[in-house]
This record gives structure tokens, sequence and C-alpha cells, in this order.
């Protein structure tokens, strides 16, 4: 494994640590075997990334942007969280 993947698996797992550490190994299935969930989970990565970036800057602290950001982020979270609650449900079919 290349460092740039060891770094991405080791945020990534930070990152599932906080947020649904109940679906931690379904989540890193999904990421493998689920192409759609994969974006979704990248783009929810990147969206947390520009915001935090946002965040840093005074200037931009306030800002309808970074509001409209943080939706869709929320966005994706909820939809990451209905994929993984399906093949939980699929899983204990």
């Amino acid at each position: 494994m290349r460092m740039i993947d060891t770094m991405k698996t080791k945020d990534c797992n930070k990152k599932i640590k906080n947020m649904f550490p109940e679906f931690r190994d379904l989540i890193q299935e999904l990421r493998d075997n689920n192409p759609h969930f994969s974006k979704i989970f990248e783009d929810h990565e990147q969206l947390d990334r520009e915001i935090s970036q946002l965040e840093l800057d005074p200037v931009h602290q306030i800002n309808d942007d970074i509001e409209a950001l943080k939706r869709k982020k929320l966005r994706l979270k909820d939809e990451m969280y209905h994929l993984l609650r399906n093949a939980q449900n699929d899983q204990l079919a």
C-alpha cells in the first residue's frame, strides 16, 4: 500500500470512529464494494476539508456559502446513513 493510501485509510478510520462508529466495518466494506457509497463518502470528506479551510479565515466565519456547504455535507451524511442501514438490514435478512 502506498503512503498516500495509508494516510487516507488512517484519516478515514478517525472519521469513522466519530461518524457512525457502530458501522465501522460496514463502512469499509461499502467503500470497497459500492461505488455510489464510496463517492458519497469521498464527497463528504472533501466538503469537510473545504469547510474547515473556509472557517480558518475569520472573513469567512459568518458566510452563507459555508452554511450551504454544511447543509450539503449533512445531506450526504444522511444518505450514507440510509445506505448503511439498508446494507445492515440486507446482511441480517
